[in-house]
Parts: structure tokens; sequence; C-alpha cells
């Protein structure tokens, strides 16, 4: 083979290959592209989750309607204000995916698809001037074999000229025809070489400008688009984290702001509120005097024992038959709460009643600005009666001086309750001493509750005391009537079931219950069914109900079910 073909065919078998690499690689970096930008929007999706999770974390744990209260506490606050913060640090996560979307994925998706385009043009431009060069190369192929066989057509017709010339054999005619056969054929392979000589150069050119001009061209395009492809990876790569360093102060700012509200919590405020909120106002109890039991106490009933003892404190016996569906032992009104709040300790009653009248204020004043505002109103239409009706207004304002006059009474109600509870209220003082009930049963006659109303008394045993329920005032004898006297004589008496000894003082004034003295010794005739009351009896006339809790019980070990209370 000739060297020089050899050659050109190596160049040309060795660019098909560059050609077949330069574009299995091109079309790797484009799938690159595609496969970071997938990368990306994945790493969205999970911010927004993010984002969308933080959110709904937050809401969940917002505070409730009836959990508004809780603000005044200042770690509740922290706690809410840290909630916002949350709310913000998932809005700085939202803003990262929406930025890695618009400056990332929509930037390398439009640039995948330009660079496809580009890259398609390339090659193509590349294949069409190798198949040119390609063609060029075949038609020299095509001269130079034309000019070889011309070139040996031409020797074998001087040949046989030379042969018909030095054979005397032949006619002249033969010899001049073999001698323009000759010549003819030499005309030929002159018109081949030249024809071939000229394509040469031609195709020298050709394949000089191929190599040297338009494959370097076409190759630097591939290369600075390669080059450019792989620039626009690395500013993705720095807008990726561009994107996330943009967001980091907003995000510090969300931080320092949790950790300022945790900062500022006050555990003795707090501690202080709780106080505030839930103090009774109940004064202390008093010291607990000597109880002498030198002295044997009698344990039946009889009139010499208990009924003398408590000759001036008889309650009205006609609730002896009604004890069991008066109001504090009635399941239908077990859970409900008094209007004026006397089932609260006298602090928060007071506080309970100063938050109804501001809230009635309010209403009044609301009511007082629409009042206003429809006089104003009214004056307008009568100075200018073509812009309405002053009497349509009339309705309107009579139904407002109603609102008003019924809130003003609704104030006026709780602010009489307030001030009865204010009257009340324990004032700090030297604190009263308990007397043994044990001693005075058997020495003198026992101080009894004041006969005050209070019905501060509930099922559940809060209750409301007057500051000097140790200091009591005599009952006025009992004056019953004859019908109740039979009452009670036809009632069957119940068997005591054991003793208690009250805790503290109790005054019933219920009907149903019966006041009890710190330290007084009664019998039990009914056990605690569950509704946190106990029933007992002083004498053979005065017996009720007490709060369970005030009192300390002593069963009889023959009882049923026997137990002791404290």
């Amino acid at each position: 083979m000739d060297p020089i073909k050899g050659e050109t065919l190596l160049k040309v078998q060795q660019l098909r290959d560059q050609f077949d690499n330069l574009e299995k690689h091109t079309q790797w970096g484009i799938d690159f592209v595609e496969k970071y930008t997938k990368f990306v929007k994945e790493r969205s999706e999970i911010e927004l989750n993010y984002a969308r999770q933080i959110r709904n974390l937050s809401k969940k744990y917002q505070p409730k309607k009836k959990e508004e209260d809780d603000n005044k506490y200042t770690w509740c606050r922290a706690f809410h204000s840290t909630l916002n913060e949350l709310n913000d640090y998932a809005g700085q996560h939202e803003l990262i995916a929406e930025n890695m979307t618009s400056q990332i994925i929509a930037e390398l998706t439009r640039y995948a698809q330009e660079i496809k385009t580009e890259r398609k043009s390339h090659f193509h431009d590349g294949r069409k001037a190798q198949q040119q060069i390609e063609a060029s190369w075949k038609q020299l192929e095509s001269c130079k074999r034309k000019f070889e066989r011309d070139c040996k057509e031409a020797d074998r017709a001087q040949q046989y000229f030379e042969k018909m010339d030095a054979d005397i054999n032949v006619t002249k005619a033969d010899v001049e025809k073999a001698r323009q056969q000759a010549q003819m054929r030499h005309q030929m392979a002159s018109d081949s070489k030249s024809e071939y000589s000229s394509y040469l150069q031609k195709f020298n050119q050709e394949q000089n400008e191929h190599y040297y001009t338009i494959i370097p061209n076409i190759f630097q395009k591939i290369q600075a688009m390669e080059e450019k492809r792989i620039e626009r990876m690395g500013e993705s790569l720095k807008t990726f984290a561009e994107v996330d360093r943009q967001i980091l102060p907003i995000i510090g700012k969300c931080l320092d702001g949790i950790t300022q509200v945790a900062e500022s919590i006050e555990p003795k405020n707090d501690s202080s509120q709780v106080i505030e909120s839930y103090k009774s106002g109940f004064e202390p109890p008093g010291d607990v005097e000597f109880e002498d039991y030198g002295q044997a106490m009698k344990r039946t009933v009889s009139e010499t024992s208990l009924t003398n003892s408590r000759p001036d404190n008889k309650p009205d016996r006609s609730s002896k038959g009604k004890s069991k569906t008066l109001w504090p032992f009635n399941k239908k009104n077990k859970g409900s709460n008094p209007e004026d709040f006397s089932h609260l300790p006298p602090e928060q009653r007071r506080k309970k009643l100063q938050a109804k009248i501001d809230d009635i204020n309010k209403d009044i004043q609301k009511e007082m600005d629409q009042r206003d505002a429809l006089t104003k109103m009214k004056e307008v239409y009568i100075k200018n009666p073509q812009m309405g009706d002053p009497n349509s207004v009339d309705p309107r304002l009579a139904e407002i001086a109603h609102n008003i006059e019924k809130l003003q009474a609704e104030a006026q109600k709780f602010e009489g309750w307030l001030a009865e509870v204010e009257g009340r209220m324990p004032v700090k003082s030297e604190p009263p001493r308990r007397t043994s009930v044990l001693y005075e049963t058997q020495n003198s006659t026992p101080p009894t509750n004041n006969n005050c109303a209070q019905d501060r008394e509930s099922p559940d045993g809060s209750y409301t005391e007057e500051p000097s329920s140790e200091v009591q005032s005599k009952v006025q004898p009992e004056t019953a009537e004859s019908g109740d006297e039979f009452d009670d004589a036809d009632e069957e008496m119940l068997p005591t079931i054991g003793t208690c000894k009250a805790l503290y003082p109790f005054e019933g004034v219920n009907e149903g219950t019966i006041s009890v003295t710190e330290g007084e010794l009664l019998y039990v005739i009914e056990e605690d069914k569950g509704d946190g009351w106990t029933r007992v009896r002083r004498n053979e006339e005065e017996e009720g109900y007490v709060p369970t809790s005030y009192v300390e019980v002593f069963l009889d070990s023959n009882a049923k079910g026997a137990i002791t209370y404290i």
C-alpha cells in the first residue's frame, strides 16, 4: 500500500474515533447536568417537606382558647414565642426551596436544552466535514486509478506499436493504426495525469483546510461548550451554598429570639402568679390546745349527755326527712357552679367576681358608645331630613337603653356579692386558739357557729368561712311546730356506726348540713358514699352532713367495711 495513502486513512480513522469519544464524553456531561438538577430538585422538596412539618408542629402546639390564660406565666410565653420563631424558621427553609428552584433548577433545565442543541450542531458540522473529506478522498482515489489504468494501457499500446513496426510481415496500414492507437493511449494517460494532478492538489488543499481549520474550529467549539458546562456546574454549586448562606442571618435571628425569650423566664414571678391565682384567703388555724382524756366520754345517746351539752344549738328539724334529696347531695346539681361563685374560696371568688364586673362594664361601655353614635346620627337626621328619618333610630336607641339597664342591674348584683366577700375576707391578726370539745362537753356549754347565711358549701368540700368562726355566738333555741315533732317521732333513728372528731370548724348553713366546731366529737350514722359527705349525729335531735375531709372518722370494728378517714 502507498505510505501516503495509509497515513491519510489512519488520520481519518483516528478522527472518527475522536469524534465518537467526544460524543460520548459530551453526552455524559449533559447527563451529569440533568442528574445534578434532579439532585437539587429533591433537596428542594426535602426543604419544603421539612418546612411543612415544622409549621404543622408549631400549629399543633399553639395554645388553644382555653389555654390563653397560661400566657400570664413567662415560661408559657417563652414557649409560645418559640413556636412563632419556628414559623419564621420554617419560612426560611421554604425560601431555600424557592431560591433553589428559581436560581438552579430552572436555569440548569434551560441550559441543558441549550447545550443539547449546541452539541448536536457541532457534531453535525464535524460529521459533515468528515463526510466531505472522505468524498474528496474517494474522488482522488478514482482519478488516481484512472491515471494508472490509462498509463498501463498506453504502455501496452506502445509495446504493440513497436512490435507491429518491427514485423516486416505487417502491412503499413496496420502499423499506422497501431501507432495512432498508441498515441491516443498516451494522450489519454496524459489527460488522466493532468486530471489526477489537479485533483490531488485540490484534495491536499481541502485536507489541509479540514485538518487545520475546519476540524480544529469544531473541536474548539466543542471544547468551549464543555468548559462552559463545567463553569455552569461550578456556578450552580456555588449558588447551592449561597442559597443556604443567605438565610443563615435570619435563622440566627430566629435562634437568638428563642434564646432571648428563654432568658426572659422569671421563675419567681411565675411562682408569685401561681400563689396569686390560687390563694384561698383562709386564715390559718390556731394552736391546738391540750385535750384531757382523763375523764371518760359517754358513748351512748342519752338526754343527760349529748342533749344537755348542746341545749341552745338546735337546727331546724324539718330538714331531717329531706336530707338525702337536698341540694348538696342532688346528683343533677352536683357538677353545677352557682352564679355568685360561692363554691370558691374567698380570694378566688373575689377575683372571679371582679373579672365578671369588668366584663360587664366593658359591655356597658360598648352599648353606651353605640348609643352615643346613634344619638349623633339622629341629630344629623334632624338637621338634614333628606339624609334619613330621625324616628328610624328610636327603636335601636330603646333597645340599647334596655340593654344598658339590664347590664347595670347585673353589675350591681355582682358588686353586691363582691362587697360581701371583701367584707368577710380574713384580716391577719393573732391566730385564734383551738379549744378542746371533749373538755367543753364535760365542763361547760360549747360555743356554736354564727348563724350567718354564707351558702358556700358544695359537695366537693370547698367552702368559705368567717374569720371569727371559732368565736361563735349562741343560736336561739329552737321553736318547732307540733307537726315537726310528730314527724320526728315517726321517723326511725339510724343506729351509730362509729364516732368522729372535727378537724376544722364547719358552718352548715345549707339545708341538710350540721354545724360543727373544731375538736368536737360526734357520732357517725352514715358513711361517705363517694360524694365527699358524712352523716353525723350530735344528739337525738341534731344530725346532718359534714364534709368528710373536715372530720377524722373512727368506725366501730363490727361495722361493715370499717375504716378510718383522716
